[in-house]
């Protein structure tokens, strides 16, 4: 079996979960947040939105500047409504997903450089890439985004188990 078979079945779940979590964003709190540090709930889920995007780009591409020389800086792009969010979502997941599916075993050996303004910050194996700052970064901030929803009264879908709002098996 190949390493992209025995990933697909961890994606598409994770991927499931997402999308039930991000169906929770309020419209029309694109702009609260639960500290001055913190990023803004519309930030926040447009990012998660997004983070598909970094598993597509890790298998199709050798490196990736968010800042290239002589090119646009970083966008950190808020969609304002849950029904946008989740378009984006939907895009991202299903491009990723097919990028995973048809990447080979030697594909994820190779190395992927991640740069800002043409300096590399980190190289990792595609694997690496897509495992640790791809999908459990995606895992890391959607559990950010479950907190967010709890301190907005919106009721937390189950994730990988029962929450106090969807509490029975």
């Amino acid at each position: 079996m190949s390493l992209s078979e025995m990933l697909l079945p961890e994606f598409d779940a994770e991927m499931q979960t997402t999308r039930q979590v991000l169906a929770r964003v309020p419209d029309g709190k694109s702009t609260w947040k639960p500290h001055a540090k913190s990023m803004t709930l519309g930030r926040l889920a447009t990012l998660i939105a997004e983070l598909p995007q970094w598993i597509e780009n890790a298998l199709v591409r050798d490196d990736f500047d968010v800042a290239p020389p002589g090119g646009p800086g970083p966008r950190f792009a808020v969609l304002e409504s849950t029904a946008q969010i989740l378009e984006l979502f939907d895009r991202s997941a299903r491009s990723a997903r097919a990028a995973l599916a048809s990447a080979s075993d030697a594909e994820f050996a190779k190395p992927w450089s991640f740069k800002f303004g043409g300096r590399v910050v980190s190289t990792e194996t595609k694997l690496m890439v897509y495992r640790r700052s791809s999908l459990n970064h995606l895992v890391h901030h959607r559990g950010q985004l479950t907190v967010y929803l709890r301190l907005n009264d919106v009721p937390v879908p189950w994730v990988y188990g029962p929450t106090a709002d969807e509490p029975a098996f």
